[in-house]
Formats: structure tokens, C-alpha cells, sequence
């Protein structure tokens, strides 16, 4: 099976074993934490429109070291990259560039302050993630997740997962100047095991939805196109879905967000959004959010090929309506749709590169992997990579 993501599996004990190597000090007084990376089954792009998602917790994992200092110093290290980040406890912390993966961690820190939350002391970090940077299942959510549960477990702050997915999200907004919405924070920090997690973005209510897939199996398949969503256009798409908003809106229009449209609603009100960009983008967020209400209620029957077709739909209209896929993604998404054994494939996550996912037989995984590889490295120049994926549980300690 052909898994190019990364280039070597850490396990907790190595990670543990490492940071004894670089930090010294005894065993017992180091704490271990893990960190989901998610698939979003079906819901892109509607989680700041006020919709529903689908998301699952998925098993790989960001590990996280973390041990208090007898000082004010924090240190931050990373078991794959070189370069040591040091700083210290009561100082302010303010985004720069020159900081790297730092600012995720120094985005929560700063959260938790502006909270009330006081540091007794400092502490130092080493992390090892088997989770792809950039590819589309949430490696920036993963880390921020999985350190904010590890500070606040170690240092007895009283905030549940709710509240870190939160966080998460309020460090991305202010700190990182990403104005993501809140799904993959709250799968990886609400997750659980064989399940997915139909989100309303809106309310924050949730449900648990038992992930039976039979003999199928979700296969994620990276383009190997990093990208980074506070380069990319995500900023641009949320502000023409928030112009759309506007417009219905000012055409009164009762609604906060576009999603608590249907789309029987968007076939009396589409005529107001007359700039056909605009129209696209709020038609898909529209369709998309009833794509996910269908999804789940297809997966409780167990109506998998229904599912498939979801799966379908969904990505033909990021492509087309949202324009958030690129010859990377599409190639691997249209390719998969045409192998035997495969229900159904789509984009997942916020596009541009990244990741699409597929939902494959389980006997003819080798084969769907093995064509759809040629396909890619034919028409793109360069491999994919691909696994085989199952649900996990979010951010625990180990």
C-alpha cells in the first residue's frame, strides 16, 4: 500500500524517548498527548455560513512532550524540524512570520491570557506529527488542539472541549488573521471513535452519527500541492459569501446566515444575487448544507452508494460554484469516480491542494490506489500519496 504523507511514523515512546535525549530530566514528570487529524466526509466551505458539517476524527496523529520548568522559560521544539523557538511565560505575544509553526502555539497561549488564565511557570515541548503540513486534514488544527489540551491539562485550567475548539479558533482569528470557521477545531477537539459528527456550525449543536461503512473504506489521497490557507483565497470566498448575505439581506431577506436557506428558499431568492460570481458561490453553500443533511440520514439507512453520489455532487460544485479544487484535486477526485469499487470521491478541506478522499471497497483498494496513481503522475507530473483511513478518538492525553 502506497502511504508517501510522511516520512517516518513516530510513536509516543520514541517521542518520549527524544525529548529525554534533548531535555534531560527524569521520565515520570513528562506528560503525553495526542492530536487527531479529521476528514470532513461531506460540507465544505459552509462552516462559516452558518452550516452543517460532517467531519471524523481520523487515526493519525500529532504526538505532543510537554513537561513544566522550574523557570519562566518556554521552549518549543519539534522531533521533524530543526530550529529551537524560546520564549518566556509573561511575555506578550504577537504574531511573526519569522516564528513558523510557533505562532500556533504562542496564537493559544496569547487566547488563554486574554481569558484570565496565569502561568506559574514556564515549560518546554517537543512534537512529532504523522499528520501531512498543508495537505487539507487539518495539521494547523491538530497542533493547535493538542497543545492547548496539553497546557490546560497541565497546568489545571478549567475550560472543556468545547471551549478548546474555541481557542482554537479565536487564535486563528485574531493571532494567525485566518477567519476559519470552527469545524476542525471542534472535531479534533470533540471526536470519538467509530463515529462522525454532524456539526451545526451555527449553534454548535452536535451529534453523534455511528460511522458504519461495511466492507468500504475511506481512502486519502494527498496531492502532494502544499498550500497555505492564510495564503490562499479562503479570506476572498468568505468575503463574497458574506456580499451575497448582504444583498439577501438588504432585499429583506430574514436570515443570519446563508446556509438557513433551502434550496426551495434559493429558487425564490437567487434573482436578488446578480453578480454571477456571487450567485455561484451562495448557491453552492446553499446545496452543500442539504448535501450534508442528506449524507447523514443515507449513512443511519446505511445507503452507501447514495452516500457516493453525495460525495460526487459535492465536488462537482466546489469546482464548479466555488471554484476551490485546481487540476490536483480534480484529476484525483474525477479519476477515482471512474475506478470499480469506489462509491463516490471528493475534495476535503479548504482546496486549493490538499486532500481528496474516496470511498473504496475494501478489495479493491490496491488496485483503485495502483490507477489512480498512474492517472496522477501522468497528467500532474509528480506522485500522490495515499492511506487508508479509520476513525479516531480527539485530543487526549496518552
Amino acid at each position: 500500500m502506497s502511504d508517501n504523507l510522511t516520512s517516518k511514523e513516530y510513536t509516543p515512546q520514541e517521542l518520549k524517548e527524544a525529548f529525554l535525549k534533548m531535555y534531560g530530566g527524569d521520565e515520570a514528570s513528562v506528560r503525553l498527548y495526542s492530536s487527531p487529524a479529521r476528514i470532513n466526509i461531506i460540507g465544505e466551505h459552509i462552516d462559516y455560513n452558518g452550516g452543517k458539517v460532517f467531519p471524523a476524527s481520523i487515526n493519525r496523529y500529532l504526538y505532543i512532550a510537554i513537561r513544566k520548568r522550574p523557570d519562566t522559560k518556554i521552549l518549543y521544539n519539534d522531533a521533524r524540524f530543526p530550529g529551537s523557538y524560546e520564549f518566556d511565560v509573561n511575555q506578550t505575544f504577537v504574531y511573526d512570520k519569522a516564528n513558523d509553526y510557533a505562532n500556533y502555539l504562542n496564537g493559544i497561549l496569547s487566547q488563554l491570557k486574554e481569558r484570565g488564565f496565569k502561568f506559574d511557570c514556564g515549560f518546554e515541548i517537543l512534537m512529532a506529527s504523522n499528520i501531512p503540513a498543508g495537505g487539507g486534514i487539518s495539521s494547523s488544527s491538530a497542533l493547535e488542539c493538542g497543545f492547548a489540551y496539553a497546557v490546560i491539562d497541565t497546568f489545571g485550567f478549567d475550560l472543556n472541549r468545547i471551549e478548546i475548539a474555541k481557542l482554537g479558533q479565536m487564535s486563528e482569528h485574531n493571532f494567525m488573521n485566518v477567519k476559519c470557521g470552527i469545524m476542525d477545531q471542534f472535531i479534533i477537539a470533540t471526536g470519538k471513535k467509530n463515529h462522525a459528527e454532524l456539526l451545526d456550525c451555527n449553534t454548535l449543536e452536535y451529534e453523534y452519527i455511528p460511522l458504519d461503512l461495511g466492507d468500504y473504506r475511506f481512502v486519502v489521497m494527498n496531492t502532494n500541492k502544499v498550500r497555505k490557507l492564510a495564503d490562499s483565497k479562503y479570506n476572498e470566498r468568505r468575503g463574497q459569501c458574506e456580499e451575497a448575505l448582504k444583498i439577501l439581506q438588504n432585499n429583506g431577506v430574514k436570515i443570519d446566515a446563508l446556509c438557513q436557506l433551502t434550496p426551495a428558499d434559493w429558487e425564490k431568492y437567487s434573482t436578488l444575487v446578480a453578480d454571477p460570481i456571487l450567485n455561484k458561490r451562495a448557491r453552492h453553500c446553499i446545496a452543500e448544507n442539504q448535501r450534508v443533511i442528506d449524507a447523514a440520514s443515507t449513512l443511519k439507512a446505511g445507503n452507501l452508494e447514495e452516500l457516493g453520489r453525495l460525495l460526487n455532487a459535492s465536488h462537482k460544485s466546489l469546482k464548479e460554484d466555488y471554484e476551490v479544487t485546481g487540476i490536483e484535486l480534480d484529476t484525483l477526485a474525477e479519476t477515482s469516480q471512474k475506478q470499480e469499487g469506489c462509491l463516490g470521491a471528493r475534495m476535503t478541506g479548504a482546496g486549493f491542494g490538499g486532500c481528496a478522499i474516496a470511498l473504496v471497497h475494501k478489495d479493491k483498494i490496491d488496485s483503485f490506489i495502483s490507477n489512480v496513481q498512474t492517472a496522477y503522475e501522468k497528467a500532474i507530473g509528480y506522485k500522490a500519496g495515499f492511506f487508508v483511513c479509520e476513525t479516531g478518538d480527539g485530543v487526549a492525553r496518552i
